[in-house]
C-alpha cells in the first residue's frame, strides 16, 4: 500500500448553496457572511481494513482557548487511535477535542490531528463537520483536489518505497574527491547523501553547490527515469548536546532561526514545481533525540546540554516543525534519524526512544503520516549482520548477552536492531508501511581482522570477542574508528522492512577534528576523537580507537577514506 501524504490546500475549497452552511466573504466584505472555520479532511493511507488520516481545522472566527471539532460517518468507520487530538467516538458520531497543548486557535489559526481507523465495504470522507457547534466548510479531498491520494498519476501520491526502480543522485563534489584518491574511482560512482548543516549551505559556502545547484545536477542525472536524491537536514538548536565535533551553528534557544532561516527555505526550495519530478529523502536531523532518553537526568552519561534541549523542547519541536514544513511537497520523504543499536537497543532506551520519535512527529502542526520512514546507523560503525553469534546462544555458562561487548543489549547489530525498532514505532502510532533505511557507508569490518567463525568457547567473552565483525574497542567509540570499511554497497529493498542500504554518511569525511582546530562552522573538539584518550562512561573509560590527524568534521580526510577502502566488506575488485 502506497504511504502517501497529502499536502495541504494553499486554499480551501468552500461549500455552500444549502440552508445553513457558510458562505466565503465576498472580495468587497458584503453580501456573504463569513466563514466561521475551514477542515481539510484527508485519508492519507487506505488498506483493506484500515485507513489513516489528517485533518487541520481553521478558525476563522472569534479567537478560542478550547476547541472541539465534530462529525458522523455514514458507513461503519471506528477510529482506534489519534494523535495530538482527543478523539472519541460513540455510534457512528466523533469527536476530536483539543489536547492541552494545542487548545489555543487564534482567528486565522489551525490545529492538525490525525487518527487511525478500521473500515469495511466503503469509507466515504464525512459531509458536514462543526467547530464548537458551528458548521464548517470543507475541502473533502474530491476528484478535483489536485493532490487526490486515490488518482495514480498524483504527483503527491508516494510510492511505497522511493529507492524500488530509481537511480540515486551522485553528488558530484563527493565524487571528485574519491576520484582523486589513489583507487578511488572504484566507488567515485556511488549515490551519497547531501548535508546541509548549516544555513550557509543552503545557498552554497566556500565555493560548494547549494541546494538549487545539486536538484538542478540531480534532475541532469535523472533524465527519463527515477531519481532519489538524499538530503540530510542537520542544524537543530544546540545540536549534538553530548558530543562537540558536530555542534552546530544555532545556540540552545534558536529555534525560531532554525524555522524561519533554515527549514523554511528550504521547504521553498523542494516545493518548487522545477524539482517535482524527483524522488526527494529527507533524513532528518541526527543524533538529536535519543539524547533525550540516554543522556539526561541521573544516568551517568547525561550532559548539561542535553537537560537544556530535553528542558526547553526545542529538538522534538524542530524536528516536529521540519517533518511538517518538508512534508507539504507530495514528492518528499522524509526519515527520522533513530540513532544505532548500540545507543538505544537497551531495553530502556528502546520503548523510550519510539516515545520520544512519536512525541517529535506530533509536534509543531507535524503527524505521524510526515514520516515515510526511519534512518539507522548513520555516522557510525555498527556492523550490519553479526553472524557468529546472537543473544539466544548461552556460552560456558552465560548467555551472549551478558558478554562485556554485548553488555545486555537486546540486539548484537543493526538489522535485527532496525526490522525490531520498525515494530516498535508502529506500535507507538506510525504507519504500519513506514520502511527503514541503514546506513553502511562505514560498517564493512572487513580484511585480515574480520572473522571467519565464532571465537573460543572458553568463556562467553572469548566467544563473542573472537567472532565479532565490528572490531571497534568499545561500542560506544564513534569517532574515525581505525580499522573500519566500507560495507555494503547502497541497494533498494534488500531486507523485509528495510527501504534500502544507503552511504548517508559520505566516506572519507571526518566525523571530527583530533585535536582543536579554529574554525567558523561552530564544530568543536571532542576528546572523542583523540586517539590517546581515555574515554568516558559512554565507552566504558576506554582508548577512543579514533584515527590520528583528523580534520574537522565533514572535511576530506584522506587517510580514512583510504582505510574503508583497505577494510571493505564486501571487499573491492
Amino acid at each position: 500500500m502506497s504511504r502517501t501524504r497529502t499536502a495541504l490546500l494553499a486554499a480551501m475549497a468552500l461549500v455552500a448553496g444549502a440552508t445553513g452552511t457558510a458562505y466565503a466573504v465576498a472580495p468587497d466584505g458584503v453580501g456573504a457572511a463569513a466563514v466561521p472555520c475551514t477542515v481539510d479532511y484527508q485519508v492519507q493511507n487506505q488498506w483493506s481494513t484500515g485507513f489513516t488520516a489528517a485533518v487541520t481545522v481553521t478558525n476563522l472566527g472569534a479567537a478560542k482557548s478550547s476547541w472541539s471539532l465534530k462529525w458522523s460517518y455514514a458507513g461503519n468507520q471506528r477510529v482506534t487511535s489519534g494523535w495530538n487530538a482527543k478523539v472519541t467516538q460513540s455510534g457512528s458520531n466523533v469527536t476530536a477535542a483539543n489536547e492541552s497543548y494545542n487548545g489555543t486557535l487564534a482567528t486565522g489559526g489551525s490545529a492538525s490531528f490525525g487518527f487511525q481507523g478500521t473500515y469495511s465495504g466503503t469509507n466515504a470522507i464525512p459531509a458536514t463537520f462543526t467547530l464548537d457547534g458551528v458548521t464548517c466548510n470543507v475541502d473533502d479531498g474530491g476528484p478535483t483536489d489536485p493532490t487526490d491520494p486515490t488518482d495514480p498519476t498524483d504527483p503527491g501520491d508516494r510510492v511505497n518505497n522511493p529507492y524500488s526502480g530509481a537511480k540515486v543522485y551522485v553528488n558530484p563534489e563527493w565524487s571528485a574527491n574519491a576520484a582523486a584518491e589513489p583507487g578511488g574511482s572504484r566507488i567515485a560512482n556511488q549515490p551519497t547523501g547531501v548535508w546541509l548543516d548549516r544555513i550557509a549551505a543552503i545557498n552554497g559556502a566556500n565555493g560548494k553547490m547549494g541546494l538549487r545547484a545539486h536538484l538542478d545536477e540531480a534532475l541532469r542525472q535523472k533524465g527519463s527515469g527515477e531519481l532519489v536524491i538524499q538530503l540530510v537536514i542537520y542544524n537543530l538548536p544546540g545540536r549534538d548536546c553530548s558530543a562537540l565535533a558536530s555542534n552546530g551553528e544555532l545556540g540552545p534557544t534558536e529555534i525560531g532561526r532554525y524555522k524561519t532561516e533554515y527549514i523554511d527555505p528550504i521547504a521553498a526550495i523542494l516545493a518548487d514545481d522545477k524539482y517535482s519530478s524527483l524522488r526527494i529523502v529527507t533524513t532528518v536531523e541526527i543524533d538529536s533525540l535519543p539524547n533525550l532518553v540516554t543522556n539526561t537526568g541521573s544516568r551517568a552519561t547525561a550532559t548539561p546540554e542535553c537537560d537544556v534541549m530535553k528542558a526547553n523542547g526545542n529538538y522534538v519541536k524542530g524536528v516536529g516543525y521540519a517533518l511538517n514544513k518538508l512534508g507539504d511537497a507530495g514528492n518528499v520523504y522524509n526519515y527520522v534519524d533513530a540513532g544505532h543499536h548500540g545507543w538505544i537497543g537497551w531495553d530502556d532506551n528502546f520503548g523510550p526512544s519510539a516515545d520520544v520519535f512519536h512525541d517529535a512527529a506530533t509536534a509543531e502542526g507535524a503527524t505521524p503520516a510526515d514520516v515515510h520512514g526511519f534512518i539507522t546507523n548513520t555516522a557510525n560503525y555498527s556492523a550490519l549482520k553479526e553472524n557468529n553469534f546472537n543473544v539466544g546462544q548461552t556460552v560456558a555458562g552465560k548467555s551472549v548477552r551478558e558478554s562485556e561487548w554485548v553488555d545486555w543489549n537486546r540486539y548484537v547489530d543493526e538489522l535485527g536492531f532496525a526490522q525490531a525498532f520498525r515494530n516498535e514505532l508502529v506500535s507507538t502510532g506510525f504507519d504500519p508501511n513506514i520502511g527503514m533505511l541503514i546506513d553502511t557507508s562505514r560498517n564493512g569490518w572487513g580484511g585480515a581482522a574480520r572473522p571467519a567463525g565464532p571465537g573460543a568457547t572458553t568463556s562467553v567473552d572469548t566467544y563473542v570477542d573472537g567472532g565479532r565483525y565490528d572490531r571497534r574497542i568499545h561500542i560506544g567509540n564513534w569517532c574515525n574508528q581505525a580499522g573500519a570499511g566500507l560495507g555494503e554497497r547502497p541497494k533498494a529493498a534488500p531486507e523485509a522492512g528495510i527501504d534500502a542500504y544507503v552511504w548517508m554518511k559520505p566516506p572519507g569525511e571526518s566525523d571530527g577534528a583530533s585535536k582543536e582546530i579554529p574554525n567558523d562552522e561552530g564544530k568543536g573538539f571532542d576528546r572523542m576523537c583523540d586517539p590517546a584518550y581515555t574515554g568516558t562512561p559512554r565507552n566504558g573509560h576506554n582508548l577512543t580507537g579514533a584515527l590520528p590527524d583528523a580534520p574537522v568534521s565533514g572535511h576530506w580526510f584522506s587517510a580514512q577514506f583510504q582505510e574503508l577502502m583497505r577494510n571493505a566488506y564486501p571487499p573491492l575488485p
